[in-house]
């Protein structure tokens, strides 16, 4: 069976030497892709380049994405040769991209590197693209799992975010963690299952076994 696991933040440019990102590492993606590949299945990592955490190795596929239409674009054409089974969407990606940069006077600024020495700069923030929203058109038969982290709010909160997920993107599970939700993982699987799961490991460990036994248990 084929997988992809998407991992590590995206980013987007500000100007050709300046970006907006996210502080995540890469790490659960990578190991969780690893693992994959030692279970015996075909991985593609999907991993952003500016993941800190060390890649996948032999024999995950590693495919390197920057931007989060860049990853839209690798997401297609890995569906469009290959048969995927199973897609973990666990990159982080940016909610914002710079629509426009304008100096005081509210005059647009374009540049391939931005003067610092100059009046203050305002950066016009519009929504980037969202992959999770577009992936079960892309993969309409495939296993599809997302990943939510949520820092503000309570559990019940986090909860009721990673159901509205599951909902609006029709995948098949969620893995919630944060300061929200408290310590650990939740894996929350339709219509209203939660298993809770104590670190990175466990998830590592529990989602190829889940995996397998959704395969058989949907065939």
């Amino acid at each position: 069976m084929k997988v992809i696991v998407t991992t590590g933040p995206s980013y987007e440019p500000i100007d050709e030497v300046r970006r907006l990102t996210n502080f995540s590492t890469g790490e659960l993606g990578a190991r969780l892709a690893q693992r994959l590949g030692e279970a015996g299945f075909e991985v593609f990592c999907l991993r952003g380049v500016a993941a800190t955490y060390p890649g996948p190795t032999h024999p995950v596929h590693p495919v390197p994405f920057t931007t989060n239409q860049d990853l839209y674009e690798h997401l297609v054409g890995l569906q469009q040769s290959h048969d995927i089974t199973a897609l973990f969407h666990v990159a982080a990606l940016c909610d914002f991209k710079v629509g426009q940069v304008t100096d005081p006077a509210g005059r647009s600024q374009v540049s391939a590197k931005l003067d610092s020495h100059g009046d203050s700069l305002t950066l016009h923030l519009e929504p980037a693209r969202k992959v999770i929203s577009g992936l079960r058109g892309l993969f309409p038969r495939a296993s599809i799992v997302g990943w939510k982290y949520e820092l503000v709010g309570s559990p019940h909160d986090a909860l009721a975010k990673a159901w509205r997920q599951l909902q609006e993107n029709q995948t098949d599970g969620c893995i919630l963690n944060g300061r929200a939700y408290g310590p650990g993982f939740a894996f929350c699987t339709p219509p209203d299952r939660v298993v809770e799961l104590r670190d990175k490991t466990e998830v590592i460990e529990y989602l190829p076994r889940w995996l397998a036994q959704f395969s058989k248990d949907s065939s």
